[in-house]
């Protein structure tokens, strides 16, 4: 069926006692807002319309980008205000389906079940409920003889209501375009001045149209996001979806319930994920991996056949066959080719280890290329920052240094050098030499 999707976003979010708008907090690493736009897209809308407040269109759409179309609801008129924004722009739809920026539990399943019994009703106007368990900030959807006759507010519904309100409202509606044009118009408003969508349900019996519902999958859809609280919930939820579908992909996890895997991560079949590990960002780890335990990874490429253990990673990639740790950190910019090893204790920064290099024991690379088998000794530093400007060391293929080797920057290790231990070296040193001392200096040619 073909629709246009409205995500309410205008809201203050008072309640959440925060300078930054209540659809940019973010659940498992994605702004709640992207959640109710990517489903609609998985759902098959044909355009998504985000309404923005004018206190919020800024940092919305710095968020969102040209991925969205736009309407600003320029006075706070509720829900209802909130799709009229929208107007002018649905001249061409068929159907709407309107959701709350802060509903970011909605499944893929129960969108499609509420677009299925608009179609086969032949409703004007049809709602997503669950059954009522007596939550009190969700409206109540009041049935009489067994058919929809109104929708009632949570702070409104008396509490013998819900003796004719078997169902709560989960705040997402499919309703035909026409209709809703035609109608909503016609919604009195409410003594504060605000116009509530919900208010359809009763408009729409009133003049004998077809009022629907449908349930959703699992209840912990209705839940929205409105505080601190709630939005730990919903971080609680959306993290035990994420690892469980990665637990059905074929990735292990030996204790699922200390692992934190971000929405946007992608893992290979047959890795293994190792307690109190984070993956977060847009992080990619391969195939027959071992992370963890302890590892924290954020926006990170992991190839195939590679470990990280007890270990952090910021940006950084490790081609396939790599491994790193426990107790090292590679910062943005870090690139180590296949068959590399990083051993314990050793920061790595906007530099590039060459295929089959080796720095086994604590150091310090920054703003270096260390060649192919290369072989760091313990304790070597780049020096590569003189109080003003970052400069480049490169140790070029089959050198070796040795341990305590202090590089100080810009300089270059020829290739099949050796740095003797505790060399301080401030001068290039050319292919095929000894290198000792303080500073140091060339003893012999190798060749």
């Amino acid at each position: 069926m073909a629709f246009v999707g409205i995500v309410m976003a205008a809201g203050e979010g008072k309640r959440m006692r925060s300078r930054i708008p209540k659809p940019l907090h973010r659940i498992c690493g994605r702004e709640i807002i992207r959640y109710p736009v990517g489903l609609l897209r998985a759902s098959g809308a044909e355009r998504v319309i985000v309404v923005v407040s004018p206190d919020t269109t800024s940092a919305i759409k710095a968020a969102l980008g040209s991925e969205v179309e736009y309407a600003v609801q320029d006075h706070r008129d509720g829900t209802g205000g909130a799709v009229a924004a929208c107007y002018e722009m649905l001249d061409d739809a068929e159907q709407v389906v309107v959701i709350g920026a802060d509903t970011p539990l909605v499944m893929l399943d129960s969108i499609h079940a509420l677009l299925d019994e608009h179609l086969q009703a032949g409703a004007s106007l049809t709602v997503l409920t669950a059954p009522n368990d007596g939550a009190n900030d969700l409206g109540r959807v009041v049935v009489e003889d067994e058919k929809i006759t109104r929708i009632v507010e949570a702070r409104e519904a008396a509490g013998t209501e819900d003796d004719f309100a078997p169902l709560v409202n989960a705040g997402v509606y499919c309703i035909d375009a026409n209709w809703l044009r035609r109608v909503l118009p016609t919604v009195p408003p409410r003594p504060s001045g605000e116009l509530y969508l919900t208010d359809l349900a009763s408009v729409g019996v009133s003049l004998g149209d077809r009022v629907a519902a449908t349930l959703v999958s699992e209840m912990e859809e209705v839940w929205g996001v409105n505080n601190r609280a709630q939005l730990a919930y919903a971080q609680r939820t959306m993290g035990d979806r994420i690892r469980e579908s990665w637990l059905m992909e074929g990735v292990t996890m030996t204790d699922p319930d200390s692992v934190y895997i971000d929405a946007d991560v992608t893992i290979g079949m047959d890795t293994v994920i190792l307690p109190n590990t984070m993956l977060t960002g847009r992080t990619s780890i391969g195939e027959d991996c071992e992370i963890g335990p302890n590892s924290v990874i954020r926006d990170s490429v992991i190839g195939n056949n590679c470990r990280v253990t007890s270990s952090a990673l910021e940006e950084a990639t490790m081609e396939d066959d790599t491994d790193i740790g426990p107790f090292s950190h590679l910062r943005p910019g870090a690139y180590l080719e296949s068959g590399v090893h990083i051993g314990n204790y050793v920061e790595v920064k906007e530099s590039r280890f060459r295929a089959g290099a080796v720095m086994g024991h604590f150091g310090y690379a920054g703003d270096a290329t260390i060649g192919e088998r290369v072989n760091v000794g313990a304790g070597m530093i780049t020096c590569n920052y003189d109080g003003k400007d970052k400069h480049r060391t490169v140790v070029e293929n089959d050198a070796f240094i040795g341990c305590d080797t202090m590089l100080v920057a810009p300089v270059t290790v020829g290739e099949g050098s050796i740095t003797g231990a505790g060399a301080v070296v401030t001068k290039d040193i050319p292919p095929a030499r000894l290198a000792v001392g303080v500073p140091a200096t060339i003893k012999r040619n190798l060749k």
